[in-house]
């Protein structure tokens, strides 16, 4: 039996952004301290801590890392820029021309490490000729209203890049390059992670106009007429590409079996339901819920208790004008679809610290959140249609918020399941 159900969760979580720290991990993958020239580029949510282990390994290094405003971290030579997420900004369109010319600048012979992660899509930013950085701020919120899946959305955003797609790699040839990389995406495919600037991709700008048109993004002409023009997304097999390695070495999986290693060690029966899973978040949260409440019922007396873990990176489609992000909206329609159902207990946080747009990880739940929003006069069924989850977990001081956790391992979710006889 677990007495305090919620610290208990939020141990959980915290143990799984504890393993995917890139202090504790990125060393374990670095090669010996390369002979001759060094430079360290990359972007995203972990970047600049991935360049903190770097230097603690190699020393002081030449370079230019790009990450979200207040993640920076204390570098003796890399260059840390903070610039905008998940709408890009003018300090991210500055730095991303500083570091294409620096990668531009290697020669054979030289080293180039590139440290990747999450939010690097944002970060990076130089639009193609004919679109501004207005246009392609534009375009980036109408991705993340319109509930595309995070490959779809990178597949256009690749096309209106010179950076994304392998542009960056393709750039630093001859040079020798390595990219490290922290997995966000479901399935953790190295081409989908920042939009890979370091990975050749075989998709079209025809493929990105249909992602325009499937999933009815609303985007500037200017954005279409530049991907009729066609795009300088680096192919597989090009020869640029011939002396890069990428390597994802920290991803959902490791962070999700660390959090069931603890959770077993107290006892718990776990259920991992898999670290890839996508859809809309109030969806699989109905989902979920039918789930837990038929393993609840299912519970003889003295079962120990169960604990459902899962990972991905749930979607939200904007349909109203409220705060919130797919892992405060999986916890509402949790909460609502469960009805308050005793002895079950949830978390959902994203393990980078901001849920949406919102400075906010996410948001706990348990058999007394109606209850307490009741209380309080807030209607949840109101709150899940205005997609405005923020608001209603901060109303009832269930919010869950870590700052910046330095890393970005995508989503974690986990409902805690105990028998009520």
């Amino acid at each position: 039996m677990i007495e305090q159900a919620e610290p208990f969760l939020r141990q959980l979580f915290d143990r799984a952004v504890e393993v995917a720290d890139p202090m504790r991990s990125l060393k374990d993958f670095l090669p010996e301290t390369p002979k001759g020239r060094i430079i360290v580029v990359g972007a995203g949510k972990a970047s600049a801590r991935m360049a903190e282990a770097v230097e603690a390994a190699w020393g002081p290094c030449e370079g230019l890392v790009i990450t979200r405003y207040g993640y920076a971290r204390p570098c003796q030579g890399i260059e840390i820029v903070e610039a905008a997420h998940p709408v890009p900004d003018a300090a991210g369109l500055e730095a991303t021309a500083r570091m294409l010319s620096l990668a531009d600048s290697a020669q054979e012979g030289d080293f180039v490490l590139a440290l990747i992660s999450g939010g690097a899509s944002a970060l990076l930013v130089q639009p193609v000729p004919g679109v501004s950085l207005a246009e392609k701020q534009a375009v980036n919120q109408a991705l993340l209203a319109s509930g595309a899946p995070i490959d779809r959305m990178n597949t256009l955003r690749k096309h209106l890049s010179r950076v994304k797609g392998g542009q960056l790699a393709a750039a630093a040839w001859p040079a020798d390059l390595l990219a490290l990389i922290i997995s966000d995406v479901p399935g953790d495919d190295p081409a989908f992670i920042g939009s890979g600037p370091t990975v050749g991709d075989p998709s079209t700008p025809a493929d990105a106009l249909a992602v325009i048109e499937q999933w009815q993004v609303e985007v500037p002409a200017s954005v279409k007429d530049a991907l009729k023009k066609g795009s300088g997304v680096i192919a597989p097999d090009d020869p640029r590409l011939s002396r890069t390695k990428n390597v994802i070495y920290a991803a959902p999986r490791q962070s999700l079996e660390a959090a069931a290693a603890l959770a077993r060690i107290e006892g718990c029966d776990v259920r991992l339901l898999g670290d890839a899973l996508e859809g809309e978040a109030r969806t699989v949260a109905a989902a979920q819920a039918r789930e837990a409440i038929a393993l609840q019922r299912s519970m003889q007396v003295g079962d120990p208790p169960i604990l459902l873990l899962s990972g991905g990176e749930l979607t939200v489609t904007r349909r109203g004008d409220g705060v919130g992000g797919p892992n405060a909206e999986f916890c509402l329609a949790l909460a609502i679809a469960l009805g308050g159902a005793k002895g079950i207990h949830a978390l959902a946080c994203d393990t980078d610290g901001v849920d949406g747009a919102a400075e906010v990880a996410g948001a706990v739940i348990g058999p007394d959140t109606l209850e307490k929003a009741a209380a309080r006069g807030i209607d949840p069924q109101d709150a899940l249609q205005w997609n405005d989850a923020h608001s209603f977990f901060a109303e009832i001081d269930a919010q869950v918020v870590t700052g910046p956790t330095l890393t970005n391992v995508n989503d974690f979710r986990a409902i805690l399941i105990q028998g009520t006889a």
